[in-house]
């Protein structure tokens, strides 16, 4: 394929080289019947720009900001560290850093404070976990109000002040596992939906997974299916789970809204008697134990690490290459059960 320059597109479209230039790279006026014999061409020969060349020619440092949950207290974020290791190797060779900050994910305190500190360095971009909604919204207007873009993953807030979403579809996650529990337990008991280790009223995506969950619940036409929603902190020794558990009739399988479902599973095992089928999220070492005995059912698969891989390589390819960054990219929903889970250990 021949390689076209710039005075090859103008001779076939009959326009100065000037012209085409603005056009490429959008800057500038250019007259309608102009732009359009230039994107006619541009089409025809179906021309891409030479991004490293524009990113080398740029020659400026770019510095990125990623915020999440402290990995030791949740270890559902440790694979988050590969993933940032890895958009760093990409792309360290054309002035990109990214710098790591983590915050306490039982404290709103701490969550403010890390951004605080994180807004004083003035980077380019933040990727954010948007782990406490109104700490997150307030968070998020201080960086749009200094002219710093945001991206966030895991959960999606509404701001008009986000430039991306990284993530699943939590609504349609919740639904998922509401199919699964359907077909796995009978069609007259009851079933918990459990929020663990976090204040429900805050976090988002707690309240998106429950909302998918009752949402197809609701629209079954043939089940007689009593939901019980139980929010439940260490704090009481989940005292408040227990206890449903306890005094329920007819139950037969617990919704885990967190990655916490290997303590819903050894709660289960103080009640020998009952048959709960547990349903929850991601591939936590304690989770997968717990799978291959059979206390856990299915688990569904966040993908932390290619979460934010994908959050810091759109920043770093708007910055290095004027890409636009897309509203939101969605994963797929992964189900694992015992036979697959090997297969997403090592994503």
């Amino acid at each position: 394929m021949k390689k076209h320059t710039i005075k090859d597109i103008a001779q076939l479209a009959g326009v100065s080289k000037g012209t085409v230039d603005r056009v490429i790279h959008k800057r500038g006026k250019v007259s309608e019947k102009a732009l359009e014999k230039v994107n006619k061409v541009l089409a025809e020969i179906d021309y891409q720009p030479n991004l490293m060349a524009r990113s080398l020619k740029n020659n400026k440092d770019y510095h990125l900001c990623a915020l999440l949950p402290n990995p030791d207290i949740d270890p559902y974020w440790l694979p988050c560290k590969a993933g940032i290791n890895q958009a760093f190797n990409e792309y360290k060779s054309l002035g990109i850093t990214i710098d790591t900050h983590t915050f306490d994910p039982t404290s709103t305190e701490d969550f403010l404070e890390v951004n605080a500190r994180v807004l004083s360095l003035n980077p380019d971009a933040v990727l954010m976990v948007p782990l406490f909604f109104n700490e997150a919204t307030k968070s998020i207007k201080a960086y749009a109000e200094a002219e710093i873009l945001v991206s966030i993953i895991n959960n999606r807030i509404g701001s008009e002040d986000i430039n991306n979403f990284v993530g699943q579809d939590l609504f349609q996650s919740g639904r998922i596992a509401a199919r699964l529990m359907e077909m796995i337990t009978p069609k007259d008991s009851e079933i918990i939906i459990a929020h663990l280790d976090e204040f429900f009223h805050n976090a988002s995506f707690m309240q998106q997974k429950e909302k998918g969950f009752r949402d197809y619940f609701e629209n079954l036409l043939t089940s007689n299916y009593t939901l019980k929603t139980c929010n439940s902190i260490e704090s009481n020794k989940y005292k408040t789970l227990f206890d449903a558990i306890d005094s329920s009739k007819n139950i037969s399988g617990i919704f885990v809204t967190t990655s916490k479902t290997y303590k819903v599973a050894k709660m289960v095992e103080n009640f020998p008697n009952l048959s709960i089928k547990i349903i929850g999220y991601d591939l936590l070492e304690k989770n997968i134990s717990y799978l291959n005995s059979g206390a856990i059912d299915f688990l569904i698969h966040q993908n932390p690490k290619q979460q934010i891989y994908l959050g810091l390589s759109q920043l770093a390819e708007y910055f290095l290459f004027d890409k636009p960054i897309s509203e939101e990219k969605l994963l797929s929903i992964d189900i694992i059960n015992s036979e697959n889970y090997n297969s997403y250990l090592n994503q």
